[in-house]
């Protein structure tokens, strides 16, 4: 944020305990944050910017946003703060407080690292009954004019999702995100977490992400020349022992404002024309950004504070303590857990399909599961996760941002990934104590909200078959899912 004094700005950044906790942030993700912080302020130094940098633990920090504006404002005296839009409704609610509080003017500037405005995206919704993102994602399509051929999208389609679904298998060739070493300032920033934060979810070292805007660049770069004419592919695969497979590992540099979004789409877009990645990779990942983060990020401030409340279904149930630790005997929650632990990290197909999945087939209650994922991923901000948590993953929101639940049974993991050949539970089998609680979860999910979910039309076939079952084994089914739900934290 900016102070003005008159003829003077002084750029004030804090770092704060009130941010650092308010959710059990994972070490390397606050790591990443102040790193950038004190990396971009020596930026913003060296340009000629006056900057008030108040560290953690810098003496008098009060610990809150607030507070430190309320210090620097007595002390600094300006004429009015600038301040740009945060990525969170109760952040910005604080802020539109400021200028009553503190009695000097308060601009809250529009945040200018998103290619859609406010403005743009409340004009699309008006008057539609579904907020659809494909059709929003063709808007966007046509207003930057990427992959496009005049006035049609390249290759005569405008989503290729249905070939991104292939499996991957151990004999490819996985590359590896560039791993930058930490700086002077990096490791200052890492023996402050470790010291601060030691009971906070994750490791902390090694540390290996990039911190400022010429590392995440080149990030991005690895990926476009490694990996990105495999994305599309394999984009939904799961493959054990391979924890990034063809992925890029930059919404956490976009999301933090070290990468602009519409740049890295049109490189990517520029390695499509140059016949370096295929179309199905290009549109991916262009959509992935241009089409999903944009339309989130629309449906959270529209929805806002109300959204933050919504539990379509009731669920109540507590987040099982093995999401903390990855203690479990289910290998594909274990793997899935275990590498955000490590990396802060696990791509959207694990977040969705599997830690997600299991939790909305357990009953967990929306606001654990909310802020079980706003703080172990390093590239989580709140607009981004509740949309994609709330939303997508655990139909809480009851079909704003999809058109039914993402749930599954074993079948897809067994198809998706290699983690039911190691698995104590067995995903052949629907029944028993040793069958996988994904199958028996799965019916009994269907079973007790067929009241809410009946007459979805993109569900009919799954309460069809459930219909021709016998009647003594939907009985098992459900007998066995008791018993899963009732033992939840020793599975």
């Amino acid at each position: 944020m900016s102070l003005k004094i008159t003829g003077i700005g002084i750029v004030l950044m804090v770092e704060v305990q009130e941010e650092a906790t308010y959710v059990r942030h994972h070490k390397k993700k606050i790591a990443f944050l102040f790193s950038a912080m004190r990396h971009h302020a020596e930026t913003l130094r060296r340009a000629g910017w006056c900057v008030d940098y108040v560290t953690l633990d810098a003496p008098n920090n009060s610990g809150s946003f607030t507070g430190e504006v309320e210090r620097a404002i007595v002390t600094c005296k300006p004429d009015k703060v600038l301040v740009t839009e945060p990525g969170e409704w109760r952040v910005r609610a604080a802020m539109e407080t400021w200028e009553s509080q503190f009695n000097v003017p308060v601009t809250i500037l529009e945040d200018d690292r998103f290619i859609a405005t406010h403005a743009e995206f409340q004009t699309w919704a008006e008057g539609r009954k579904q907020l659809r993102m494909e059709y929003f994602y063709r808007d966007m399509r046509r207003k930057t004019g990427l992959l496009m051929d005049g006035d049609q999208p390249a290759g005569g389609k405008w989503n290729y999702d249905s070939e991104n679904r292939k499996p991957a298998k151990a004999d490819l060739f996985m590359p590896t995100p560039l791993r930058q070493a930490p700086d002077e300032i990096t490791v200052e920033v890492l023996d402050l977490v470790a010291q601060r934060f030691d009971n906070h979810f994750g490791d902390l070292t090694p540390f290996w992400f990039g911190v400022t805007t010429e590392q995440a660049n080149a990030a991005l770069d690895r990926f476009i020349e490694t990996a990105l004419p495999k994305f599309g592919d394999y984009q939904d695969a799961m493959l054990e022992g391979e924890k990034f497979l063809y992925h890029s590992l930059i919404s956490f540099y976009i999301n933090a404002g070290l990468l602009d979004p519409l740049e890295a789409c049109r490189r990517v877009e520029a390695a499509y024309e140059a016949g370096a990645a295929p179309l199905n990779a290009a549109e991916g990942f262009i959509r992935q950004i241009l089409g999903w983060r944009e339309y989130m990020r629309g449906i959270y401030w529209a929805k806002m504070p109300e959204y933050a409340e919504l539990n379509f279904f009731g669920h109540d149930r507590p987040l099982p303590g093995w999401f903390w630790t990855g203690d479990t005997r289910m290998a594909c929650l274990r793997h899935a857990i275990g590498q955000t632990l490590e990396h802060a990290y696990a791509h959207h197909i694990q977040r969705l399909m599997v830690t997600g999945n299991f939790a909305l087939l357990a009953g967990v209650d929306p606001d654990a599961v909310d802020a079980w994922y706003l703080g172990v991923y390093i590239d989580a901000v709140e607009w981004v996760e509740i949309t994609n948590t709330r939303g997508m993953s655990q139909f809480a929101d009851g079909g704003i941002v999809g058109t039914k639940p993402y749930v599954a049974s074993a079948n897809y993991m067994k198809k998706m990934g290699p983690y039911c050949a190691g698995c104590k539970y067995k995903a052949s089998e629907k029944t028993g104590p040793d069958s996988c609680p994904f199958n028996s979860l799965y019916w009994h999910f269907y079973d007790r909200n067929r009241d809410l979910l009946a007459k979805n039309p993109r569900i009919g076939m799954a309460y069809r078959t459930w219909d021709k079952m016998a009647p003594e084994k939907r009985a098992a089914i459900l007998e066995t899912a008791t018993h899963h739900l009732n033992n939840l934290e020793s599975l």
